[in-house]
């Protein structure tokens, strides 16, 4: 299966930054990989840094975009039946809902940065019908830091970018902490303005 992830990167090299943005755009690959082979090419004189940030912005948001367009029309009934051929864990599913129903909106901001509620919390916002500029703004605004990080990391990586997850796990895990400690703060604030 690994293999057949680099076959794909092959052929996405050859198309720059629309390869980034596509490569971005399935959700089978994870987002460190294809960000940080971005980061290869900027590394190699293939593309540039800004192109390469503008791309995976992009195609990070379309990805999510798709993910809420299915809760928005097709529900949970809908991802009960068919999650499994999206590659959608019931799991991934029930702790990303959890999640919105008891962060609300602003979670869509801080998830992006949580591994497994990542890419799901995007489903239970279309299922509560959160407006879709809300959305879209909480959702690229977290895909550019994500995307600028994963980036340099490929550029100090290089050749060696395929070893993006071992480079990344200390850099990875500050981020997390900082997710939640974000997540528990708004939860906080949150709650106090309701009282």
């Amino acid at each position: 299966m690994k293999e057949f992830f680099f076959s794909i990167f092959e052929i996405l090299s050859q198309l720059g930054y629309i390869g980034i943005a596509l490569g971005l755009m399935i959700e089978v690959i994870p987002s460190e990989i294809v960000l940080s082979y971005g980061g290869y090419l900027i590394s190699s004189g293939k593309i540039h840094f800004w192109g390469a940030l503008i791309s995976g912005v992009i195609g990070g948001t379309i990805a999510q975009l798709f993910l809420y367009w299915i809760g928005l029309y097709g529900g949970r009934p809908f991802l009960d039946k068919y999650g499994k051929f999206l590659l959608i864990k019931k799991s991934h599913l029930d702790a990303s809902e959890q999640w919105f129903q008891k962060y609300g909106t602003g979670v869509i901001f801080t998830a992006r940065f949580v591994p497994v509620i990542r890419h799901a919390i995007s489903i239970p916002a279309g299922i509560s019908k959160m407006p879709l500029s809300t959305f879209s703004i909480y959702t690229m605004a977290a895909m550019i830091p994500w995307t600028v990080l994963f980036l340099l990391l490929g550029i100090q990586l290089g050749d060696h970018w395929r070893e993006i997850k071992e480079y990344a796990k200390p850099v990875i895990l500050p981020i997390i902490i900082l997710a939640f400690t974000s997540i528990a703060i708004y939860f906080l604030y949150k709650k106090k303005t309701v009282i």
